[in-house]
């Protein structure tokens, strides 16, 4: 298995200045708002100081007006692409794996297990999430074995290894920026010391990625790799736009903590904005020049693959012992298990930040795509 080409990585310089970026354009927001510095770095959070505004009709309408026209290009992308066909009715002629099984077994244990309260197994009632998550993963892959006689855990075991540390860190960048708009809050985490919560949290994280990169090569496995509509034409002054594009995103980073009942989207909309705009700035690869090849897939299934999983993370966090509740301004109604309806476009851009990640770590061949887009 080859390398990930070195034309689609970012230098330690680029991933420094996201950083900085992330991290530190709305501390700055909060110093330039004259509040304390200390709140935001309280471990774990428990304390909820912000007052999120009530539900709004309108706001209401835009947002999910924004989520259709996303779903409408999806469905528009994917036209004529996926064959959803059952399984017998097509020729499968690889063995579903033996640990395949132990996957769905795992998988079906930790559900279980996080909606019921055993005495026996009260220890550890809360930390059945690494439990459920890790059966899907294995579950998930061995489907593929199953349909293509591939996967992403078995292509490159090594490299699949390094979405786990990659993903705790992805995953903590969300939570530190969940800090300035406070969407959601954990409950049944409040016993849990500094040094519990950053370990049982990491565990957690470890398995982001790599749940919504194997979900990403299932349904992979049911496209052609023709796509399905033509090439767009590149984009002008492409250098110029990701200028224009980087600094509203960090204009918006910046009032993060000034604004958040109108910003909060840019938790999910910045990470993927910024990198796409450095990677051009470098001269880099980005995922959507894949689409400039008439290549849609990166981008509409990576953001199907979140939305399956992101199905998943609500459901089983539904009856779990420790989970995670939502207050969302503006749009905190019609909620499909904790989170209202209007949430799950989030999982749409948060699709495309999987992949650009993971198109980083390994590399476009383990995802089934071109070494780059041309």
């Amino acid at each position: 298995m080859h390398d990930p080409p070195k034309h689609n990585r970012l230098s330690i310089a680029h991933w420094f200045a996201i950083i900085l970026m992330v991290g530190g354009l709305p501390l700055i927001g909060t110093v330039l708002q004259g509040k304390q510095i200390s709140t935001y770095f309280e471990f774990p959070p428990l304390t909820r100081y912000i007052e999120h505004a009530r539900f709004s009709w309108w706001f209401f309408g835009v947002l999910n007006t924004i989520t259709l026209l996303m779903v409408a290009g999806i469905f528009y992308s994917l036209k004529g692409q996926l064959t959803f066909r059952t399984v017998s009715t097509i020729k499968l002629r690889h063995k579903f794996p033996w640990w395949g099984w132990l996957g769905l077994a795992i998988m079906s244990g930790g559900w279980i297990l996080a909606w019921t309260r055993f005495d026996w197994f009260s220890v550890f009632q809360k930390h059945t999430y690494i439990i459920a998550w890790s059966g899907y993963i294995i579950l998930v892959n061995a489907l593929c074995i199953k349909r293509s006689g591939k996967s992403l855990l078995t292509d490159d075991p090594r490299r699949f290894s390094l979405l786990l540390p990659v993903s705790a860190a992805f995953w903590w960048f969300f939570e530190y920026l969940n800090r300035f708009v406070q969407n959601w809050y954990y409950i049944g985490a409040d016993d849990f010391t500094a040094a519990e919560y950053t370990f049982y949290g990491s565990l957690s994280f470890t398995t982001v990625l790599a749940a919504v990169l194997s979900t990403y090569r299932l349904l992979l496995s049911f496209a052609p790799l023709k796509p399905a509509i033509p090439k767009i034409r590149p984009i002008k002054n492409a250098k110029l736009w990701a200028v224009i594009t980087l600094l509203l995103s960090c204009s918006g980073l910046l009032l993060l903590n000034i604004y958040p009942d109108i910003l909060f989207p840019l938790v999910w909309a910045a990470p993927v904005t910024l990198l796409i705009s450095l990677q051009t700035l470098a001269g880099k690869k980005t995922i959507l020049s894949f689409v400039g090849n008439g290549d849609w897939r990166p981008v509409t299934i990576s953001a199907c693959a979140a939305l399956q999983c992101g199905f998943f993370w609500e459901l089983w966090n539904s009856a779990s012992l420790v989970q995670w509740a939502y207050c969302v301004p503006y749009v905190d109604r019609f909620h499909i298990f904790a989170m209202p309806i209007t949430g799950y476009g989030g999982y749409l851009p948060f699709g495309l930040e999987c992949m650009a990640v993971g198109l980083m770590v390994v590399g476009p061949r383990m995802l089934l795509l071109s070494d780059g887009p041309g």
